[in-house]
């Protein structure tokens, strides 16, 4: 076991395979699992985190709790959420041999995080910290970043290539879809690269360090899931302007020139391009143009019934209550006069020959 001078003990690798062998768990590809077996990693994460004591951290994906114990002693409380039954189980355990002390600031939820909507803690988590599983890591990041706003900042660990695609910007070759949607909610940056060989298994290529700090969406939150529709379909076709990359979403190529004319974006430009500003604004202008093609319901004046004064009816006045007679239209030439009702209907206040023809 390695002491940590100020952050408790930490787990070197001939205790991640002990603990691996008494829980019979061996990593697997499909639950993207490569545990750190350094703990200079692990202090390079926390540092890199910038948590302050106060703070409730959200680890995904703690397996055998390396960044868990690191975790605890920078923070007052770790919710770890671990989809594997046997590594969910272990962890308290785990914990509760190497850093008694902290035991009772964990709390363990299995669960899969990319669905996960309550954490059960009586204080929301204020950071995400985590060694994200590979196969799943953009989805479970935002996720996370969409149930969770009480999520102010954190790190994450995913592939290199995934961190470069998260932090990218406008006009960059690996700007696409995680970009955007992840600067929706944060503004994203690199914190650096992280050596295959600190992993057990060794994975194929290295890691990489993402910070991100919450921020105000561009729009209105409700214009989110409208917003990542236009991402989705500008990005789905990256290669065509956006006129014709956006036809399918809007309709037609016609519809969708007119929807970024009015929000002052060029059609023949691409989604490459573009900031989640701008995506947000052409969600908003398309929700607008929508809303002025519905026109509210017309009622003419001059057939709105007229109210007639109250009267006491004699028990006996039918006459009354009776509908009044069909009114009567004048036959065209060559026709029969007709009545203002269709055969087996009674003629209605607003009723017009001419509409039902």
């Amino acid at each position: 076991m390695t002491e940590h001078s100020t952050a408790g003990p930490l787990l070197g690798p001939a205790e991640i395979r002990e603990l691996a062998e008494q829980a019979g768990i061996r990593p697997t590809k499909t639950l993207g699992q490569n545990f750190v077996i350094d703990p200079n990693t692990i202090r390079r994460i926390v540092a890199a985190a910038q948590l302050g004591q106060d703070e409730h951290v959200l680890e995904v994906g703690p397996g055998l709790g390396s960044l868990t114990l690191g975790l605890l002693a920078a923070s007052s409380a770790v919710t770890a959420v671990e989809i594997d039954p046997p590594l969910a189980e272990q962890l308290p355990a785990t914990v509760a041999r190497f850093f008694p002390s902290a035991a009772p600031r964990l709390h363990v939820v299995r669960d899969d995080a990319a669905r996960v909507r309550e954490l059960p803690h009586e204080t929301d988590p204020t950071a995400l910290v985590a060694n994200l599983p590979y196969n799943v890591a953009v989805p479970v990041l935002l996720h996370v970043l969409e149930t969770f706003p009480s999520i102010r900042h954190g790190l994450v660990m995913v592939q290199d290539e995934v961190a470069d695609r998260l932090v990218a910007g406008p006009g960059s070759r690996v700007y696409g879809v995680p970009s955007v949607k992840a600067s929706w909610h944060a503004r994203v940056s690199k914190a650096g690269v992280i050596g295959k060989n600190v992993f057990w298994p060794a994975p194929k290529i290295a890691s990489g360090l993402v910070r991100f700090e919450r921020r105000d969406p561009p729009v209105a939150q409700s214009m989110r899931i409208p917003t990542f529709a236009v991402v989705d379909a500008a990005f789905a076709q990256r290669r065509k302007t956006l006129r014709a990359a956006l036809s399918g979403w809007a309709g037609s190529g016609a519809r969708a020139e007119e929807i970024l004319r009015a929000a002052g974006i060029d059609p023949t430009e691409r989604g490459e391009k573009l900031r989640v500003a701008d995506f947000a604004r052409i969600a908003e202008t398309a929700s607008a143009l929508a809303a002025d093609d519905v026109d509210p319901p017309f009622t003419p004046a001059e057939h709105t019934p007229e109210r007639v004064p109250d009267r006491a009816l004699a028990p006996d006045d039918d006459a009354a209550r009776a509908p009044s007679a069909p009114a009567r239209v004048p036959a065209a030439p060559g026709q029969q006069e007709a009545t203002g009702a269709a055969p087996g209907r009674t003629a209605r206040a607003g009723d017009d020959p001419e509409d039902r023809a």
